[in-house]
């Protein structure tokens, strides 16, 4: 079994169909299948062996399928990384997987160099010419289910980063429930492409399931709305993938009407919660169904999601996908009942084989068989799963659980604001106080104090944020998730 095996099978079946898209520049599933085959044989040259790290330092450009499954075809591992990492950075990534290579992007070229001659690994750059008089080798090295295909390290929230071993039966699994089950998609689907390829829900959503079926992905390399309305337009976009910001952005947008997205089938969210007055906001503006869906980088990713056969519930990340499972623990492994908040436990295809090197952390997140999310959550009578916060992200005040979704629920429910982030803060009397950072919509105004008269008027009077701060945006990782690690009040006026 090789992951690459889905393009080889795609490429004989639509050879001319466009595979990938970057504004005019087109790769059929021909040209995709030829230029990855030159790269494995690039690869051959550079002496790198089945099981080796290659690393690929790219933006959501042509070159990166092409490279991704090249890697795949010698039998090697690949290990995405953000482009936008720094030398330091990128010399623990490399140093950390033991990576041979790595192909970067002319942009993150110095980056690249400075932290490959550091870690002890060469450098490619990238240019018109790269894969020009390589070899190609046909076919694929032959894996097994079990070996690594992809290791995609964890944001590091808390100490260095860990890279999760996602074999290729995790991903080809995980990526055709997603392309059948979830999506539907067909040769003639066009996928949004706006979600780093780097990360997992852009790379198992995107791509693969995508190459999978012959749909096309067109490619953007940095979102913005207008330039994300404009690719849906002018390319007939039947199905979006996005993060909450994304849709926040969308629906912000003044002239959002002069684009034709009428062939918008669906729309899909995961990464983080997206807030219900978000999703009603957009499906009226745009007239197209958002169904959500949950999972993490080690699960490669998506583990649960709102099937479009089956009811929807609006604040739902739904049910478990086929060939997964799904419980709510509490603190000593014990499943709570319907209603009761714990721990979300997940076991299935989609499990990573753990963290790169690191067996105690491995040991930790998946003790029994069921990986530990670290996600709190409930289950509903009908097996509905509802997010209702990070565990790390839970407020202890006073004594008192305050879940930091329930509050931004609240604050997105007023008419100007456009994003919002509730976070803890140091208190010497209560332990923790809630506190929240919002961005207004653009024209709109109010003051902080409004906001926290507002919310206090709707939730317990232990849950409203006592500090609110307007800020003109809020800080986000490379797929637009918030990054509440980076919050910071601002220092009270002397």
């Amino acid at each position: 079994m090789n992951l690459a095996d889905n393009l080889i099978r795609t490429a004989a079946a639509y050879p001319d169909r466009p595979a990938v898209r970057l504004d005019d520049a087109v790769l059929t599933y021909s040209d995709l299948d030829e230029r990855s085959a030159r790269i494995a044989g690039l690869l051959r040259e550079h002496a790198v062996r089945p099981g080796d790290r290659v690393a690929v330092m790219l933006p959501n450009i042509p070159e990166f399928p092409v490279i991704y499954y090249g890697i795949l075809r010698a039998g090697a591992v690949v290990v995405p990384m953000n482009p936008l990492l720094k030398e330091r950075e990128v010399a623990y990534y490399l140093g950390d997987s033991q990576a041979r290579l790595i192909f970067a992007a002319p942009g993150c070229a110095e980056a690249a160099r400075l932290g490959a001659g550091q870690a002890g690994a060469d450098c490619l750059v990238i240019g018109a010419n790269l894969d020009d008089g390589a070899t190609a080798v046909p076919g694929t090295v032959d894996r097994t289910g079990s070996d690594t295909a992809v290791i995609l390290y964890t944001s590091g929230t808390t100490g260095a980063p860990k890279g999760a071993e996602l074999t290729h039966a995790n991903l080809a699994t995980n990526a055709s429930v997603a392309a059948t089950d979830l999506f539907s998609l067909s040769p003639d689907d066009v996928v949004f492409g706006g979600l780093p390829l780097f990360h997992s829900f852009g790379q198992t959503c995107g791509l693969n399931a995508a190459v999978g079926t012959g749909a096309c992905l067109t490619l953007v390399s940095r979102f913005t709305p207008d330039k994300a309305l404009a690719v849906m337009a002018r390319d007939k976009v039947t199905v979006f993938q996005g993060v909450p910001t994304m849709y926040v952005a969308l629906l912000g947008t003044p002239d959002r009407t002069g684009y034709d997205t009428s062939a918008l089938r669906l729309c899909v969210s995961g990464g983080a919660a997206l807030p219900v007055e978000v999703l009603r906001g957009f499906e009226k503006a745009f007239g197209c169904m958002i169904l959500e869906g949950y999972g993490l980088s080690e699960t490669s990713p998506v583990a649960s999601f709102n099937h479009p056969d089956r009811e929807r519930k609006p604040g739902s990340i739904g049910v478990p996908v086929r060939g997964v499972q799904m419980r709510v623990l509490d603190a000593f492994g014990k499943e709570v009942p319907a209603g009761e908040v714990g721990e979300i436990a997940i076991r299935g295809h989609n499990v990573m084989k753990g963290y790169w090197r690191r067996l105690d952390a491995t040991a930790e997140a998946i003790p029994d068989g069921w990986f530990r999310s670290g996600d709190l959550a409930r289950r509903d009578d009908d097996g509905y799963y509802f997010i209702v916060d990070r565990k790390k992200e839970l407020i202890i005040r006073g004594g008192y659980n305050v879940y930091p979704r329930e509050i931004e629920e609240v604050l997105y429910e007023h008419p100007a604001v456009a994003e919002a982030a509730v976070v803890g803060i140091a208190d010497p009397v209560l332990g923790e106080e809630v506190a929240a950072a919002v961005a207004l919509k653009p024209g709109a105004t109010t003051t902080a104090e409004e906001l926290r008269e507002y919310v206090k008027g709707l939730v317990a009077a232990y849950k409203y944020p006592r500090r609110v701060w307007l800020v003109p945006a809020l800080p986000k990782g490379p797929t637009g998730k918030i990054l509440k690690r980076e919050i910071r009040p601002p220092e009270p006026a002397s």
